[in-house]
This record gives C-alpha cells, sequence and structure tokens, in this order.
C-alpha cells in the first residue's frame, strides 16, 4: 500500500458566507506527481469547508490507501486525535454537552473513510511557513471567489 501526503484547507468569507476548499494529493516520495482538487458552495461555514476538503481529498482515493493528511483545522484533527468523533458516536452524534454534533453529515462520511483508509491525521499552523498548506489555503480562497 503506498503512502499518499495530503494537505487540506478550507475558506469562508463570512461564517456563513460563500466558501471554498482545496486539496493537495502527493505519492509520498515523488512531490511533483500531485493532484489537486478544489470546489465551495454559495452559502457555508468555514468548519463545513474544512472538512469537505478532508472528505474529497480521501474519497478521490480509489483503493484503500495509508495517508498522511495535513490540516490547519484543529476542529479536524481534534475530532480524531483526541477523541471527540469516537465520543460523539458512542453519545448518538452528541457532544459532551448533549447537544446535537454540528456537520454530523460531513463527520459520517469522513469517519467511514477514515475507516476505508489507514489515515495519520497532522495539525499544521495554518498562514505559517508551510509551503504546501498555503498553497492548499490560496487554492480554498481562489475556489471561494467563484461563488461571492
Amino acid at each position: 500500500m503506498d503512502t499518499v501526503i495530503v494537505y487540506t484547507d478550507g475558506a469562508c468569507s463570512g461564517n456563513p458566507g460563500p466558501g471554498g476548499w482545496g486539496a493537495l494529493l502527493m505519492p509520498e516520495g515523488d512531490r511533483d506527481d500531485a493532484t489537486q482538487l478544489t470546489g465551495g458552495a454559495p452559502q457555508t461555514t468555514n468548519n463545513r469547508m474544512e472538512l469537505t476538503a478532508a472528505l474529497k481529498a480521501l474519497e478521490s482515493l480509489d483503493e484503500p490507501t495509508t495517508v498522511k493528511l495535513h490540516t490547519d483545522s484543529a476542529y479536524v484533527s481534534r475530532a480524531f486525535n483526541d477523541g471527540w468523533l469516537a465520543n460523539w458516536k458512542q453519545n448518538g452524534w452528541r457532544t459532551s454537552s448533549k447537544k446535537p454534533v454540528k456537520n454530523k453529515d460531513l463527520w459520517q462520511a469522513l469517519d467511514a473513510q477514515n475507516e476505508r483508509h489507514d489515515v495519520k491525521w497532522i495539525w499544521v499552523k495554518g498562514h505559517a511557513d508551510n509551503v504546501h498548506n498555503n498553497y492548499v489555503d490560496s487554492l480554498a480562497v481562489t475556489a471561494m471567489e467563484d461563488y461571492k
């Protein structure tokens, strides 16, 4: 099973407002062979765009794959790394304060992809010196412009 390096980001103008997302997929060891994906929505939130970027990246992989997925969204990375998602599922898709989980549709789809692939969720600092994270940020912002 080959490893794929993935960077994802979402953007929103207003929250809610028009939004965009971007993803960059690169086979480990061959970053010149990259695939980029983008999209957006006319009325959405930043969190929905962050989730959608990760979801679309994982859905684009034809076979179960080892993935190192980089995101600057603590919301996304902590859900998997800190057990939030497991707790939400155990609590009938309710938060620790007994409120319904927001974006349940995307979380359920992302959970299915996480089960399909061997995903390592890696948080990176946004708007810093990570060239790949900055690139997917620019993809998300550009995609968002189509919905303004």
